[in-house]
Formats: C-alpha cells, structure tokens, sequence
C-alpha cells in the first residue's frame, strides 16, 4: 500500500535503540536515544561551566552541567510528550544540584536542541538566573570528576571558539544566547 509506514526496531541497548523505517520500497535507519538536559547557570555577567574529564574527547572539556532525563530507554518509551517535558524538569533539577551544588530559585526551558536527521536525541536547555548554593555542594555520582568555574561572558564566547567547550549543540545554544543578550543590552 503506497504511503504506508513500517517501524521496526532492530535493536535496543539500554541508553540507544537502532530503528529501521520503511516507506514503499524505501528503508531508513535511525538512532535513538534518551534525551538529556543541560543547564545555562548566569550570575550578572558570568555563566558557570562545569571541567569535566570526558571519555569521549579522552581529556577535559569544559561543559554546561546536566545529565540523562532517563537511564534507560524503557523509562523513555513509556512516557508522552508532556511528560519528558515535565520529567526534564525534574533532571535539570537534580544535575544542577549534583553537578555544582546550585538549588535553582528560577528555572525556565529556554530552547530544546534536535541532533538531526537520522540521529534522534534532543537535549532540553534550561536557563537559571536565580539560585541558592546548598551547604553541602556538589553531589557528584560515583565515577565523576567535576569541578565548577565561573566564566566572564568573553571567557565562555573564546572557549566556544578555540573548541574548549566540544559538545557543539551546546556551543550554539551558548553563543545564541549571550549574542542575543548583548544585542538587547545595546539597543
């Protein structure tokens, strides 16, 4: 039947799952993984970055905080969209208190970054303005090695830049929002 859609997933780990879609005689292949948040901390002038050691890049980079909303792809397919949103929530706030000892005061979804095509993986960016640090900081999870630094905003623009911060969705979120703020600032 022309214009019918078959999914089928062809694997399932517990953060990824592959699915295959066909259309007609057509098959595409996607990645799908659990989606993940991220934290833009400002006090004035000054956005907090966490150090981080990263496998990935197999040294350290410096990072806005966050996490996984869910830890596996389970939680994730059982939940609507309305849901993540809320349970998204729910994970900027943990990671904000375990990654820099910050209780947020005023926390608010600023943007929500898609990966692309054939890769799904949002991750939900969260902008605190307002917060408290908790007496006994940091939380870090078995395995981390974190530390926190406040940056000026030209700091953070020249990391953006000379690829000291690598998660490159993050990068366009974090100069977005400080070139969208000094263009409010000077009008």
């Amino acid at each position: 039947m022309a214009g019918q859609i078959m999914k089928k997933i062809v694997f399932s780990g517990k953060i990824f799952q592959i699915i295959e879609e066909k259309k007609g005689t057509t098959t595409f292949e996607f990645a799908k993984r659990s989606p993940g948040v991220r934290l833009l901390i400002t006090n004035g002038e000054k956005m907090l970055l966490t150090k981080e050691f990263r496998a990935e890049v197999n040294g350290y980079d410096y990072r806005l905080p966050g996490g996984k909303v869910f830890d596996t792809m389970k939680e994730y397919e059982v939940s609507s969209e309305h849901q993540i949103k809320e349970y998204s929530l729910k994970a900027a706030m943990k990671e904000c208190l375990e990654e820099t000892g910050i209780v947020p005061k005023k926390i608010k979804l600023m943007e929500t970054a898609h990966a692309g095509a054939t890769v799904l993986w949002d991750l939900y960016y969260f902008l605190v303005e307002e917060f408290e640090q908790h007496p006994e900081g940091q939380k870090l999870e078995n395995g981390e090695e974190i530390t926190v630094e406040w940056k000026s905003f030209e700091e953070v623009k020249e990391l953006c830049l000379k690829k000291g911060i690598q998660e490159d969705r993050s990068v366009a979120v974090i100069l977005r929002f400080i070139l969208l703020r000094e263009r409010k600032e000077s009008n």
